[in-house]
């Protein structure tokens, strides 16, 4: 396990998990980290590593939801 190889405990593995992070990408953006993790994903199975997180996180962008910029003039005109 990575955290055990380390010395950290579950208490650490449990705040990881707990911590979110929100990033806003364009669509470029999303397609290069897309395209980035594919190739680190490809590069693990070549080695023989496993890459079960890696292909959850390739899924969680692909299927992040979108959101609209809103606009100021749009609020200012009502």
């Amino acid at each position: 396990d990575y955290y055990a190889s380390r010395g950290l405990g579950d208490v650490y593995k449990r705040q990881m998990r707990d911590e979110k992070r929100v990033v806003t990408l364009n669509d470029y953006e999303q397609r290069l980290m897309v395209r980035g993790l594919t190739d680190f994903r490809n590069d693990a199975l070549r080695d023989g590593k496993p890459t079960e997180d890696v292909d959850d996180l390739i899924l969680k962008i692909i299927d992040a939801p979108t959101k609209r910029e809103k606009r100021r003039a749009d609020r200012e005109a009502r």
